[in-house]
């Protein structure tokens, strides 16, 4: 049997004979950003992340097309190849433990099982015009709901495996979604501006307006109470809608000038939020009502998303080739 400090010791070994970045013997602190270059030999185009099974971590290769797993121990990327034509948006952790893309260069959503690494494709309908497709999120029956910035919102019927598609509320904008504790299924246009609920009965959109107008929603998360809280990227607001009482609350990002990308809330109901003027990762406190920032010693790290896991935080930075995470507890 290998103890914990000479497995630690071979794998630094390994990633070393394979020309990746070396880790630090140790992972920082609590509250402090850790963050390792992809180390590929080709760019990435690193855009959304999502914690996978494993402990690594998997993101959308949008620029070169493939399902990318890091794995924290070792430092070492992985490339997984996908359709041939894929330019992956968003990806997900399903209830199957697999992969779940949103691929917009092959207008398909693409599973990748996990550990076997299988590919399989779920195209959109036969004469569906071009949706640019964005993220997706599964809901309480296990089935998968997905957004097109083109103008159109739709399902996958994981068992059957038939694509739906329906034409979004005011044409297009539609890109973050998620999903409640309920299993409720929330999304966000960025061009119009709104959230909206769907009926997963009937696929139509119950939009709810921001109070703020041409606030540029473009990612949504909910809460533990199933408040959906939403990143403004025009208007530069963390706002949060609560469903039970139709209520809003509103606030102006730290700075001048803010641009709120991404938004997650975590285990303990902190939001994070992705500020691009910044350059930094903001905490929000719903019962303090303060934010902590976080910064990065990278100019233009662009955080398009953010996921986690228990006690983790993780980042990727589209704009520097870097992964990053922040440890929110020892």
């Amino acid at each position: 049997m290998i103890d914990g400090s000479r497995r630690q010791a071979l794998g630094a070994l390994g990633a070393l004979a394979l020309g990746t970045a070396l880790p630090p013997l140790h992972a920082a602190p609590a509250g402090r950003v850790q963050s390792w270059p992809l180390g590929t030999s080709r760019r990435t185009g690193i855009h959304d992340v999502a914690p996978a099974p494993d402990g690594g971590v998997w993101f959308s290769a949008q620029a070169s097309g493939h399902l990318g797993h890091f794995d924290p121990a070792t430092a070492k990327t992985e490339l997984i190849e996908l359709l041939g034509n894929s330019s992956p948006h968003g990806v997900i952790q399903g209830p199957d433990k697999a992969a779940w893309l949103t691929d917009t260069g092959a207008q398909a959503i693409v599973r990748v099982g996990w550990p076997d690494r299988a590919v399989r494709a779920f195209r959109l309908p036969e004469g569906t015009p071009y949706a640019n497709l964005n993220t997706c999120a599964f809901d309480g029956d296990g089935d998968l709901w997905f957004t097109g910035q083109a103008g159109v919102i739709g399902k996958v019927w994981v068992r059957s495996g038939k694509v739906e598609v329906w034409d979004a509320p005011k044409g297009r904008g539609p890109y973050g979604i998620c999903a409640t504790p309920a299993g409720e299924v929330w999304y966000c246009s960025l061009a119009g501006s709104y959230i909206a609920r769907i009926d997963r009965r009937t696929g139509a959109s119950v939009v709810v307006e921001p109070p703020t107008p041409k606030n540029g929603a473009r990612r949504v998360w909910s809460d533990s109470r199933g408040r959906i809280w939403v990143s403004e990227w025009v208007s530069g607001n963390l706002s949060m809608h609560d469903p039970s009482t139709k209520r809003w609350r509103t606030w102006k990002m730290p700075g001048a000038d803010p641009h709120a990308y991404a938004v997650y809330v975590d285990d303990r109901d902190i939001v994070w939020v992705a500020e691009w003027t910044a350059n930094a990762i903001h905490a929000f406190d719903p019962g303090t009502e303060k934010f902590e920032r976080y910064d990065f010693p990278r100019p233009g790290t662009n955080i398009r998303q953010i996921l986690g896991r228990r006690g983790e935080v993780w980042l990727p930075e589209s704009g520097t080739e870097h992964i990053s995470v922040i440890r929110t507890a020892t």
